[in-house]
């Protein structure tokens, strides 16, 4: 009989927020979308490539990399690109980590984590967290000679919380250099803090530094699976080793250059989501609903107990509005909801106050 290695066979596979009920029209504040959609511009970039789809894309990324070094004044030979983050979470382990190896990631952090590690044999360790947030210390305790990468988001997904400068310091201070700490800003345009550390200057004066990005919040262009990292050359010379050679189509390559370039579809989607998550986070509090403070756009919400919530699930789902299950992150007593937009987060408001 056939069988996979042993460890893949251990790999719980990642369960996507709902995206259908039956053919019901439905609201989807499932999967931390973009509330407005896509930049127009990326969606005519997007069409206009249609027209060269005999072509293979451009390997190495060269004109999306030159858009994305100018967009953030760093040096397009240190990025590497990919289909998504969830690639580039791939190719770090792939490239750094292996059989008898272990990660490190907080204790509810993105699950594709693991489920990368135990792909090619390493081991996942999970921090205890504080009140729903990374706790530095715990890391740093868990960090041995075994230790290949650490993962953290920043913000993190789904609890929305993020680490200051001070405590990534620390980190950095207290990791050995041949570690590589892998920060996963999906979400940091979201976020506008004075204490948020500034990756990119991490990743200049530390060479076991990784930086790694998205277009499918804030551009809005999940459907196209385009991510990247930002790394010292040796790092990004070695992903580069293990890549596929045409790994990001040409439609995401050219609808990325596009969308990066789009500041002011950046900064509506910005202040779009500020004004919805606080308007949520109001209906929530006069409604006695607990939640935890975020810092993206989707909001983690505490029904109590794993019946209370499921129920309340159930009832959203038979009134065609969908957010996300938390089970699957130990989080029984949760839902997540993305925000959406102020048609749909009002819709939710009413089901919740009708319960």
């Amino acid at each position: 009989m056939i069988k996979a290695k042993s460890y893949i066979e251990k790999i719980k596979p990642y369960i996507a927020g709902k995206s259908k009920i039956g053919n019901k029209d439905i609201i989807k504040l499932s999967s931390n979308e973009n509330s407005l959609g896509s930049s127009k511009k990326a969606i005519v970039a997007y069409k206009k490539s249609s027209e060269k789809l005999f072509r293979y894309p451009d390997g190495p990324s060269l004109e999306l990399r030159e858009a994305i070094a100018k967009k953030y004044n760093i040096e397009n030979r240190r990025i590497t690109c990919g289909a998504g983050s969830d690639e580039i979470i791939s190719l770090l382990i792939e490239a750094f980590a292996g059989e008898g190896d272990e990660i490190i990631q907080s204790e509810y952090g993105f699950l594709m984590y693991e489920i990368s590690a135990t792909k090619f044999g390493a081991k996942t360790l999970k921090a205890k967290e504080k009140n729903l947030k990374t706790d530095i210390d715990k890391i740093i305790k868990l960090t041995s000679n075994k230790t290949k990468i650490i993962f953290i988001a920043n913000p993190n997904n789904p609890t929305g919380s993020y680490i200051t400068k001070e405590e990534m310091d620390k980190l950095v201070k207290n990791t050995p250099k041949d570690v590589i700490i892998a920060m996963d800003l999906a979400y940091a345009e979201y976020l506008d803090e004075d204490n948020y550390p500034n990756i990119i200057e991490y990743v200049k004066n530390y060479e076991n530094v990784v930086m790694m990005r998205t277009f499918s919040k804030i551009h809005g262009l999940a459907a196209l699976r385009l991510g990247w990292c930002y790394s010292s050359q040796y790092i990004a010379d070695s992903l580069n080793k293990v890549r596929g050679p045409f790994n990001v189509s040409m439609a995401a390559q050219k609808a990325g250059i596009a969308a990066i370039k789009d500041n002011k579809f950046i900064e509506k989607s910005k202040k779009y989501n500020q004004e919805q998550l606080n308007f949520v986070k109001n209906k929530l509090s006069k409604l006695n609903i607990e939640f935890y403070d975020s810092f993206a756009n989707f909001i983690l919400i505490n029904f109590e107990t794993a019946e209370k919530c499921q129920k309340i699930n159930q009832y959203l789902l038979e009134n065609n509005l969908i957010i996300r299950d938390m089970k699957s992150y130990n989080l029984p007593h949760c839902l997540r909801m993305t925000i959406g937009t102020k048609e749909e987060n009002q819709r939710f408001i009413e089901l919740l106050s009708s319960i």
